[in-house]
């Protein structure tokens, strides 16, 4: 059956349509009009935040309501005053909340902007890309494999295109579509029909799947193959998406693990704090018979027990985590694949654009007659006036590697072809810009090339042009075993020199009938074309970094095994274990392969479900893999893989979709930045979780202990809230913007299992937070001693308390910047926000010492001289303790990493 005859990719050229569709797009100037009126074309964002809801959320808090409720004991009490500076205090801590997590909604807006899909649109008689979010009804848009449909359009020229609209229709099969209007009498463009710029056609509802509706493509819906040109009919939430998306705007986003287990965390120590509060209350109200103070006591306990710190740290991690990967050109799709980046222990990487330029040359060609060599024929130029042409037998290789590819080509291997066809053809009759497509065959996985059939002004029969691999040329040429000898040793040739190689074959068909398989046209075999993408500079030592993370790097390509070993040599990747073909693969048992999979560095001819096949079994061996793709069939495995990584210059909208990471530039570097911000994440949220345990310890045991020993109260809410100022900046703001350490990216990668709360970073904050709690009732316990006759004691002994613990908090941040150097060499690589949490602590202590009215809030007695100088004095103990307590669990933590590394090791080859 004869097919539609389209012009594919001659987008110039529209099928016979209604006359209602326009020849060319909007104007800028229109489209922008259009806009304004129109709206953007947006789907309804799930649960919104504004300013003021956020606000709303703050105050509804369990923190801020215990603040409330101690500011109502306090007037209750007749404090009016300590109740007005409690409550102002309060006010301080909720606007500091308040900026850290706007600035947490900023930074993921940002991210969701950066991410939006888009869309390819033309604008001024030009084919541009914009932001899906821009297009208006009128826009002329076009469509090619992996793309997801932007808007609601009305087809207008189709080559091949079929759409999956499962999502939908709930139909499993893509759905073939067709042009809005044919023209009857011929297959080819009319261009006598007058056609006028007036609004489109109205889009069908999206319920009713009519046979009309094969000339729609549907929002949201994904092309699995061919092209299209389409007008836009409807955009936003007047598209068939976005009437399904109104009713779900308000399903709020599901929450990632590590948010679902820093919620548990959350809970049991709320409700560890609840029982504590309501047990100290009970026991305060028996042994004083003071109600209001027992309530306040309670209240204080509770707030000094719950962490309300953490879930604001891991959203503010993740989000910013988040925005700096993205100005270094890695978006991410997912918060959580941020932190899950650093426990990457494979990175298979596809060999083109990644550990390449993606930036083609054409280097040779070759016929059974003759060949060229590029560098030849530059030194050639170079000592010659003039450039000797193209030899007559070579250019019907080049002609037909030109037909064989698309006229408006964005492959690069397809670029380089088009411009060796512009410089060694150009003045002959080879170039053909005025035949007309008929028909193309696109690649399949059982036959590695592509074919396409056009027809000339001056031939009555169809010409057909083929490129692909050289295997599945010699096949569609049918040549003998001589033949195949012949062509494959210079293919060899060829691939050991780390060039690409395609073959390329021509066949004449009568106008007519085409067969529905390329292998069924009688081939002629033209000769080889090799070209060169050469290895990025950045790569090798790429290589070698990730190699000295105890990351292995595992290449996945389509070249020849020549090629894949030659650029693998070039960067870097283990080439002593020999290569696995696709082939290999396909006759391998799950058995065998995870006996090779250990040795295997280098897989070539692979086919995309291969890859999937490939990261199931890594991650079967207990490997957390990341993986890149671009292509549609590319998807299950970036699904699949612990952290599928998208190309965003050349990657299909399909694969982004599939994917956690986006790569917006293609290149290695950019991956193992994201691996190393991956673990910057990770290793600054353990270090901002041991100060918030650490921090808690005391201030739980200066609000319990005083009381059981009949003591006064040490802390009470304004105390605790003073602490807040220094606790909330700290964990978010001082950790966060703490860099990586230096030998970070020298340590093997973490285990998958490894939790956030794990025993490591409990103890170590428990050990921390114990030995200041200590110091604190020690230095509360002999002050009250030595001064038993002032009136004075317990506000002085409180007073000195009170500045050790501000400065000896300081010291646990200091010290928890970084777990592999010690306090001497820390100081050379602080961070500017720590230099103004420590200024602005300082100020505000001061503040509360020397201003009466705060004085008298806070319930301290002016200190003197030698009282600052012993609280300095018990801090720098204290800094000694926390330093003790790192190196202690540094000696652990360095033994067991020698352990990992000496178990990874032993996994690989020798």
């Amino acid at each position: 059956m004869m097919r539609d005859a389209t012009q594919a990719d001659d987008f110039t050229a529209i099928a016979a349509v209604d006359t209602a569709i326009p020849v060319t797009g909007l104007t800028e100037a229109e489209a922008r009009l259009r806009l304004a009126k129109g709206g953007a074309n947006e789907m309804p964002e799930p649960l919104q935040r504004s300013m003021l809801r956020l606000a709303a959320e703050l105050i509804s808090e369990p923190m801020f309501l215990l603040l409330l409720a101690c500011g109502a004991v306090y007037m209750v009490l007749g404090d009016w005053q300590e109740a007005l500076m409690l409550l102002g205090f309060v006010f301080i801590v909720l606007g500091i909340s308040f900026v850290q997590r706007h600035r947490s909604e900023q930074s993921i807006r940002a991210l969701r902007d950066l991410a939006s899909p888009r869309a390819m649109a033309e604008r001024d008689g030009k084919l541009i890309n914009i932001l899906a979010s821009e297009l208006v009804v009128g826009d002329i848009i076009v469509l090619s494999e992996g793309d997801r449909v932007p808007a609601d359009a009305q087809l207008i020229s189709v080559s091949n295109l079929s759409i999956d609209e499962s999502m939908l229709s709930g139909e499993a099969l893509p759905v073939m579509k067709q042009c809005a209007v044919r023209n009857a009498q011929t297959s080819q463009p009319s261009s006598q029909q007058s056609v006028q710029q007036t609004e489109p056609e109205s889009v069908p509802e999206s319920a009713q799947y009519s046979d009309k509706s094969r000339s729609y493509a549907y929002a949201g819906t994904m092309v699995t193959s061919g092209t299209a040109r389409a007008l836009v009919v409807a955009t936003g939430t007047q598209s068939a998406l976005g009437r399904i998306g109104l009713s779900l705007a308000g399903i709020a986003p599901a929450l990632t693990p590590v948010q679902q287990e820093t919620g548990r965390v959350v809970k049991y120590a709320a409700m560890t704090g609840l029982a504590l509060a309501t047990a100290l209350t009970i026991l305060y109200w028996i042994t004083s018979g003071d109600w209001l103070h027992s309530v306040l006591a309670g209240l204080t306990l509770a707030i000094a027990v719950l962490p309300e710190e953490l879930p604001l740290v891991l959203s503010l991690f993740l989000g910013l985590g988040a925005w700096r990967l993205a100005r270094e050109q890695v978006l991410t799709r997912q918060i959580s694949a941020v932190e899950l980046l650093g426990a990457a222990t494979v990175l298979c990487v596809d060999k083109t654009g990644t550990l390449t330029t993606n930036h083609m040359t054409v280097m040779r060609l070759w016929t059974f007659a003759a060949a060229y060599d590029a560098n030849q024929a530059a030194t050639q130029a170079a000592t010659q006036a003039a450039i000797a042409p193209l030899q007559e037998e070579l250019h019907g290789i080049l002609e037909y590697a030109v037909l064989a590819s698309h006229r408006r080509p964005f492959d690069p291997m397809e670029l380089a072809i088009a411009e060796a066809g512009r410089r060694l053809l150009l003045g002959t009759e080879h170039l053909h810009s005025d035949w007309d497509l008929v028909e193309d065959y696109p690649l399949a996985p059982d036959m590695l090339a592509m074919s396409r059939v056009w027809q000339s002004p001056d031939h009555r029969e169809l010409m057909i042009a083929s490129k692909g691999a050289p295997e599945a040329i010699v096949d569609l040429c049918h040549f003998d075993a001589a033949q195949v000898d012949a062509v494959m040793r210079q293919v060899l040739a060829m691939a050991r020199d780390g060039l690409r190689v395609l073959g390329v074959a021509c066949a004449t068909f009568p106008s007519g009938e085409l067969p529905d398989k390329q292998h069924d046209f009688h081939f002629s075999f033209l000769g080889l074309i090799a070209l060169e993408d050469p290895v990025r500079a950045d790569v090798p030592q790429a290589i070698r970094d990730c190699q000295a993370a105890g990351i292995r790097v595992v290449m996945l390509t389509g070249d020849h095994p020549a090629t894949a070993v030659s650029i693998a040599k070039q960067a870097g990747i283990n080439t002593e274990s020999g290569v696995i073909s696709g082939s290999e693969l396909a006759d391998m048992d799950q058995e065998i392969l995870a006996l090779r999979l250990a040795a295997s560095h280098i897989y070539c001819r692979v086919q995309p479900e291969q890859k999937l096949r490939l990261v199931r079994a890594f991650q079967a061996a207990g490997e957390v893999v990341a993986m890149t793709g671009d292509g549609v069939n590319d998807a299950p495995a970036l699904k699949a893989a612990d952290i599928g990584v998208a190309m965003g210059a050349r990657g299909t909208e399909v694969a982004r979709e599939a994917a956690a990471i986006v790569l917006l530039r293609d290149d290695f570097s950019s991956l193992l930045t994201a691996v190393r911000y991956g673990r910057r994440v990770f290793a600054n949220l353990r270090k901002a979780i041991v100060f918030v345990i650490a921090v808690h310890v005391p201030i739980v045991g200066l609000s319990i202990i005083p009381v059981m020993m009949g003591w006064p109260m040490v802390l009470m809410p304004v105390h605790i809230l003073f602490l807040q100022l220094i606790i909330d900046p700290a964990c978010s703001i001082v950790f966060e913007a703490q860099p990586l350490d230096t030998d970070a990216m020298k340590q093997p990668p973490r285990p998958k299992t490894q939790k956030l709360f794990d025993r490591f970073v409990l103890t170590r904050g428990f050990w921390q937070g114990l030995g200041l709690m200590g110091l604190l009732l020690l230095v509360y316990g002999v002050t009250r001693s030595v001064l038993s006759i002032d009136v004075q004691r317990d506000q002085l002994a409180r007073t000195l308390s009170f500045i050790v613990l501000v400065l000896a908090n300081l010291a646990l941040i200091y010290v928890n910047l970084s777990w592999s150097r010690g306090v001497g060499t820390s100081i050379k690589r602080l961070n500017f926000p720590f230099v103004c949490i420590v200024t602005a602590s300082l100020v505000a202590l001061g503040l509360a010492l020397y201003v009466p009215a705060l004085t008298r809030l806070f319930a301290f007695a002016e200190p003197t001289p030698v009282m600052l100088l012993t609280a300095m004095a018990v801090a720098g103990l204290s800094l000694m303790w926390f330093e003790f307590i790192k190196n202690l669990h540094v000696d652990y933590l360095v033994d067991s990493q020698q352990g990992m590394r000496e178990g990874y090791s032993d996994s690989k080859p020798a």
